[in-house]
């Protein structure tokens, strides 16, 4: 069966339509008026694996943070429909990504129970158009919505672009790693019987 999920969420603000296919090949076609995410959320599904296909439009004239969360929350119920009761995969996943002069840690549990711990340089600014505190907003939204715990760690960095692209590579392996199956685990990998 196909690990996979289509979610499509339309507020007042935002109209976006995910596709996920945990079990791809790092396929994409991401498509939002955001250009800074589309290139993160490409260098996610490469990394990670994964067939993406992100569809999205927002109230940009207003700024991008409407458009970049709901991405996440989107994102995140993509991620859980595809797993479903989560049996058989591993749980726990991390990576560790160097870009250039950054160095970014991820650690991820796939435990039904969403926590952030986002230790990375003050990022203020813009990168193009793209405000640099969205990626706190936006992996808030993904953790949220796909119940998992996530530790972002960057070790050091200059450039806020460098260290943003290190870490969505860095979740895009580490989540390769907690999604994928192993045979010698049967149902779900937890003492309480359920993720």
């Amino acid at each position: 069966m196909a690990r996979s999920a289509q979610i499509e969420r339309k507020t007042s603000e935002t109209d976006i339509k995910v596709e996920l296919e945990i079990d791809g090949t790092g396929a994409y076609s991401v498509q939002t008026p955001v250009g800074f995410i589309n290139h993160m959320l490409e260098l996610f599904a490469r990394h990670g694996l994964f067939n993406l296909t992100v569809q999205a439009k927002g109230d940009t004239a207003i700024d991008f943070h409407h458009t970049v969360e709901d991405i996440g929350i989107c994102l995140g119920q993509a991620i859980v429909k595809a797993l479903a009761d989560k049996s058989g995969i591993r749980r726990y996943g991390q990576a560790t990504v160097p870009m250039d002069e950054s160095l970014a840690s991820v650690a991820l549990d796939l435990s039904g129970r969403p926590c952030l711990v986002y230790n990375a340089p003050s990022l203020k600014g813009k990168i193009g158009e793209f405000d640099s505190e969205l990626v706190e907003e936006f992996l808030q939204a993904l953790v949220n919505n796909c119940k998992a715990t996530l530790h972002v760690n960057v070790s050091y960095g200059k450039n806020s672009h460098h260290i943003i692209e290190a870490i969505f590579k860095a979740l895009g392996r580490a989540l390769d790693r907690a999604t994928q199956l192993d045979e010698r685990i049967c149902g779900v990998p937890s003492t309480k019987g359920v993720l």
